[in-house]
């Protein structure tokens, strides 16, 4: 049956329905879509009121919704079809009824006596609740009960933790005030003074002199943990009683802790204990060392790194400020105050020393980072046994360089050790990672707040006038060179990168950098530039000068405009603060010269467009520039040779443009040499968002000196290729002088006429025994020149030879007019005469286009691309038509 099927629905027609029906059950809605959108997507099809209909089992009828759901049907048969449901409906509430008749009359007998049993239910419950409610009430009150006694035994337990705080605060006091030696509110009742319980100087027990530095060092943390214990009981009055007494401590322990920090750093500066006159040895300064740093461990302790700073500045530094540092600092002698090495003296290393003018090209930059907390003084004396002291500025012949070296060697002297050893404190504590107050830092900053704020304050008021001075710009800038190098010196002394970095954030740093006038000091260098400059650009002629004053220039205003750039950025000169100011400067020289050479050349000769454009393509593709510029042309065939006048006016025009041309090459040479070694690594780096490059910008300043070659060049053409075919002229005798002459030999050598066309070339490059103006272009240039030259001349060869055939072609017709009017004996034997003084002119045609090749050649000229010297050969080659 089921192959009888199959047989008769051969389109598969039944499983494609079967397929069909299963995809629309089986595909997932979308979300949030209902039921009404399916229906408007299918065609309306008659369903009939049913129970399961959505609209009528809602809890609220909406007849709008009713109404939409059944558009397609009129109201007329909506109202019928509603009047067949509620017929269905009645017919099926009787069907109900009829069905469950014997449940409806047995339920009112069911029910007969279940009054009575639920009154009897309910009276137990009321005695149940009342003992419920009783029983709450009792276990409330236990409650409560327990809940007041745990309150107060947690008061009690409060107030005893409290009692034990204030005893051990009490017990702080007392031992504090005992290991401080201060007198107790009960000793001073009972007559004991503070006086008598210290005791005196020379009964002092260990200690006040070994043992001190540890002895305070307990004190303060026995003082650290009275403070955290105070902390924790505030508003107590037994604290504030006391907080007088807390308030001695911190200043006993302060003014002890200050007293033995002063006295052990001047023992450790000068080398020997107070009182005494012998030196110490190496064991005492080892152990007033660690005394030193066990002074700053207290210091740090109890967050007073500001009062030692201040102490090692009233104590050390600032006495030597005042003796070093004052107006007549730079006057008065220096004596060398030598560091305390363990290494033996030596001799200076032959070598040049690191100061602020060596290299005298490139500058320095500032040194912002170490390699390691390693102190760099001992290890570049370990690293080259040989080599100088890196810190030390080369004083010769500079009072202020040796005013620094004896800064330096102060600082490197006496408060290396010290900041080495506040730095490990800091370090080990990690106090500077913890958060300061707002505008305050914590741990020792002494290279910031000490060394540098007393050092640059005393330069700025005592030496300011003087080293700040920006009225002799020579002065001033040795005296920021050298200042800059010692700072940098100084900040190598640094014990780590992050005091380094506060030094530079302090606000004696950035008032010390703003008291450098440099707007004012590039100024008058510019003004000083300017000034030299334009007397030298007063000028407006290109004249040549020889000598190595302007070598490799030969005119005094561009070697006057190079000078003015090096000099932006020679040692004597450049400062790297003001490198956008010079590099604007050198940008705006370039300009200059620009406008110079504008106002100063003479003005060009319009040449022909058409011979313009082959000469421009000739020089572009020899010297890369566009072929769109304008070059010389052909002139127009001159009815003579040039008169003395006019060669010597040629001859000035040749050499003011090759001059100019030379010096616009040797000045873009120079800028790009000089762009490679130095300006490239003095300038800052660009930002990856800048669009705008300082190699970009000098491209396009040099590009607009630079586009003055094509013109030039192609004036320079125009006139040699003007003398070139003057040379031509002399060809015209040609003819006649073979007509005239007797011999019937061939000719084999060429015109004389030939070799005076690239003399003009030779000439200016120099090749000819005599130097030429342009002797120096000659590796650059001759070989474009002389294409240009040669297409030009090529072209003027041409309209002569073309003209030449066409009155050699007049004259044979009007002969041929002559013999058929006159025909006499023997005119078969001139005919042939005249065939052959054509031959001989066609045969020195030949051979003098191939000297002018060949000479062309000689000179650099590819004559096998050139269509102009194809098209002369076929020309010069060609015969006469009646001679074929």
């Amino acid at each position: 049956m089921a192959v009888a099927d199959e047989s008769r629905d051969r389109f598969q027609l039944h499983r494609l329905a079967v397929e069909l029906a299963t995809r629309e059950l089986t595909s997932p809605t979308r979300e949030g879509e209902i039921e009404l959108d399916v229906a408007e997507r299918n065609l309306p099809v008659y369903v009939p009121l049913a129970h399961d209909n959505h609209f009528l089992s809602a809890q609220e009828f909406n007849v709008e919704e009713f109404l939409l759901s059944r558009a397609y049907t009129s109201l007329p048969d909506l109202r019928t079809e509603l009047r067949d449901y509620l017929a269905t409906l009645k017919e099926e509430l009787v069907r109900l009824i009829n069905d469950d008749y014997e449940a409806f009359i047995s339920l009112s007998t069911d029910l007969r006596g279940e009054g009575e049993r639920l009154e009897n239910l309910q009276k137990p419950l009321g005695d149940l609740k009342s003992q419920v409610l009783e029983a709450r009430r009792s276990l409330q009150l236990m409650q409560d009960a327990i809940e007041a006694k745990l309150n107060r035994r947690s008061a009690l337990r409060e107030q005893k933790a409290f009692l034990h705080l204030l005893l051990k605060i009490s017990e702080s006091v007392t031992r504090l005030e005992s290991l401080l030696l201060i007198a107790s509110p009960d000793d001073e009742d009972n007559g004991i003074s503070e006086m008598q319980m210290i005791p005196r100087p020379d009964e002092a027990d260990d200690r006040t002199r070994g043992n001190r530095a540890k002895h305070l060092a307990r004190v303060a943390a026995e003082y650290t943990q009275l403070l955290y214990h105070a902390s924790r009981a505030p508003n107590s009055a037994f604290v504030n009683e006391s907080q007088w007494r807390i308030d001695r401590i911190k200043s006993t322990l302060s003014s002890d802790l200050d007293h033995l920090f002063a006295t052990t750093i001047k023992s450790l500066v000068s080398g020997k204990e107070q009182g005494k006159e012998n030196r110490a040895t190496d064991a005492e300064r080892t152990k007033w060392l660690a005394d030193v740093t066990e002074c700053f461990r207290t210091y740090d302790v109890l967050y007073l790194w500001r009062d030692a700073e201040e102490l090692l500045r009233r104590e050390l530094v600032s006495d030597f400020v005042k003796k070093t540092i004052h107006p007549g600092a730079l006057a008065s002698p220096h004596s060398p105050i030598l560091p305390h090495t363990p290494f033996p003296p030596r001799a200076r290393s032959p070598a040049l020393p690191l100061t602020a003018s060596y290299p005298p090209r490139t500058p320095y930059t500032p040194f912002t980072a170490f390699a390691s907390k390693q102190n760099p003084f001992e290890f570049s004396l370990q690293a080259q046994a040989n080599a100088p002291l890196a810190h030390i500025l080369d004083d010769r012949d500079d009072a202020l360089a040796a005013l620094y070296n004896t800064v330096l060697r102060f600082v490197d002297r006496d408060l290396r050790r010290i900041m080495e050893a506040a730095e490990r404190v800091c370090v080990k504590s990690g106090s500077r990672t913890q958060q300061g107050d707002a505008g305050s830092e914590h741990g020792f900053e002494i290279m910031a707040n000490v060394v540098w704020a007393e050092i640059g304050r005393a330069i700025m008021d005592e030496l300011g006038g003087i080293v700040f001075a920006a009225g002799r710009p020579d002065d001033f800038r040795k005296h920021h060179e050298t200042t800059q190098a010692f700072v940098r010196s100084l900040e190598f002394l640094a014990p780590s990168v992050h005091s380094v970095e506060v030094m530079r954030a302090h606000p004696t740093f950035a008032a010390f950098e703003r008291r450098w006038q440099l707007p004012v000091y590039f100024q008058l260098r510019w003004k000083e530039i300017v000034t030299k400059l334009e007397e030298s650009l007063s000028t407006t002629r290109l004249e040549r000068v020889s000598g190595k004053s302007v070598t490799p220039f030969v005119t005094f205003q561009a070697a006057a405009v190079w000078e003015a750039i090096g000099t932006c950025w020679s040692a004597q000169v450049y400062i790297p603060e003001l490198n956008h100011r010079f590099w604007k400067f050198t940008l705006q020289l370039l300009s200059r010269y620009k406008t110079w050479l504008d106002s100063s050349l003479p003005p060009f000769e319009p040449p022909p467009k058409v011979a313009a454009a082959v000469a421009a393509e000739k020089l572009g593709s020899a010297t890369g520039s566009p072929a769109s510029l304008s070059r010389a042309g052909t002139p127009n065939p001159p009815a003579e040779a040039a008169s003395a006048e006019a060669v010597a006016a040629d001859e000035t025009l040749l050499l003011q443009f090759s001059t100019a041309i030379i010096d616009i090459n040797v000045l873009e040479a120079e800028t790009w040499r000089l762009w490679r070694e130095e300006l490239s690594m003095m300038l800052p780096e660009p930002r990856a968002d800048d669009d705008a490059k300082p190699e970009d910008a000098l491209k396009q300043s040099l590009s607009s000196v630079t586009a003055l070659v094509p013109p030039l060049s192609g004036q320079i053409i125009a006139i040699l290729s003007r003398r070139a075919c003057d040379a031509l002229l002399s060809m015209r005798s040609i003819p006649s002088q073979f007509r005239a002459m007797s011999s019937n030999r061939m000719p084999t050598e060429a015109s004389y006429f030939v070799s005076l066309i690239f003399r003009p070339v030779k000439s200016f490059f120099g090749i000819d025994p005599a130097d030429g103006p342009g002797s120096v272009m000659k590796k650059e240039f001759l070989q474009a020149y002389a294409e240009g030259v040669f297409e030009i001349v090529a072209q003027r060869y041409i309209y002569y030879l073309s003209a030449m055939k066409k009155t050699e072609e007049s004259l044979r017709r009007l002969k041929k007019g002559k013999k058929s009017t006159f025909s006499l004996f023997g005119s078969s034997a001139k005919d042939d005469d005249g065939r052959a003084d054509e031959e001989k002119i066609r045969m020195q045609m030949v051979l003098d286009v191939e000297a002018f090749g060949k000479d062309a050649v000689s000179l650099g000229v590819d004559v096998h691309k050139s269509d102009t010297y194809k098209q002369l050969q076929d020309m010069a080659g060609a015969s006469s038509p009646d001679n074929e």
